[in-house]
């Protein structure tokens, strides 16, 4: 106790000391306000800043940035670079599939599912398990619509697995390299455009796939009206899922910009499924070669049908 009060006393005295050298120096006490920077305090008056920085996770992008260039710091042509794109437990990959499947209103995808740790493990087979979900199903539909004609034999198309995998797989990286360079660029222009990381996106369109393999497997019935209920709910969940993510990063941005920029992303979406359900399920009526009937003068007489 006595070395304490001795030390205490040393520090009084070089403050005494200091402020003896130098009387005009400003001094700062523990019970006075600190006062808000004039930025600070006009952020705190904007009505819903605060809303749009828990919308959009730009709160704490700075703490995420961070984590994620300590987690990447390995260069990235050896394997621990791209090894921790596939850092992710089942549970994990589960509750972003639901996410997908019941997207929340007015959440942020991003922020409260992919944003902690963004992966390609999910996005990876989601697309490859549709791409092979498509091909069989469009085969089995195929057979269906053409079972019990007489001339009709069952051939399996295994080209489907290539054309399904080409388009599921250049939708899945394409569009969203294209939406990261478009919000790069507007982020240049206004400077309250929030960019998403390019493998934020493409988590963001992996897992919004989700809801086509269940659709693709219900597409076998073969109903054109059920078909077509399918893809307006399967396109109302995957879209919202792109509109509640995209749209609060582009809504400060022009008005006319942010409306054909989510527009565009909701007819790319609509484009794809429209297209597999009419390349792979709707098979054209396949022409039939007619029965060649002999006749009673020699001569043969052939039927052309349909």
């Amino acid at each position: 106790i006595t070395c304490l009060v001795m030390y205490l006393f040393a520090e009084f005295d070089d403050a005494a000391n200091l402020l003896a050298a130098n009387p005009d120096a400003t001094t700062i006490s523990i019970d006075e306000p600190v006062e808000i920077p004039k930025n600070q305090h006009s952020r705190l008056q904007e009505p819903g800043r605060e809303e749009d920085d828990e919308l959009l996770g730009t709160d704490d992008s700075d703490k995420t940035e961070l984590l994620a260039g300590q987690k990447k710091s390995a260069p990235f042509w050896t394997f621990e670079y791209y090894q921790t794109f596939f850092d992710v437990d089942t549970y994990q990959v589960l509750d972003r599939i639901k996410g997908s499947v019941f997207p929340v209103p007015g959440k942020n995808f991003v922020r409260l599912y992919i944003r902690s740790n963004p992966d390609l493990y999910g996005p990876f087979w989601i697309c490859a398990t549709l791409v092979f979900t498509i091909a069989v199903s469009g085969n089995l539909s195929n057979f269906f619509i053409h079972l019990g004609k007489p001339t009709y034999h069952y051939v399996p198309e295994f080209r489907k697995v290539s054309i399904a995998a080409t388009t599921i797989y250049a939708y899945a990286w394409l569009v969203p390299l294209a939406l990261w360079g478009f919000l790069m660029w507007r982020n240049s222009k206004v400077m309250n455009i929030v960019s998403y990381s390019f493998l934020e996106i493409v988590c963001v369109y992996g897992y919004s796939l989700f809801i086509y393999i269940p659709t693709a497997i219900l597409w076998i019935i073969p109903q054109k009206v059920v078909r077509w209920v399918l893809v307006v709910f399967s396109l109302c969940l995957s879209g919202s899922v792109l509109v509640m993510t995209f749209w609060p990063a582009v809504r400060d941005d022009n008005r006319r910009i942010a409306v054909a920029t989510v527009a565009t992303i909701l007819l790319l979406h609509a484009l794809l499924a429209v297209g597999c359900l009419a390349y792979f399920f709707d098979a054209p009526e396949l022409d039939i070669p007619a029965p060649i009937i002999p006749a009673h003068n020699g001569t043969t007489v052939i039927t052309k049908s349909h």
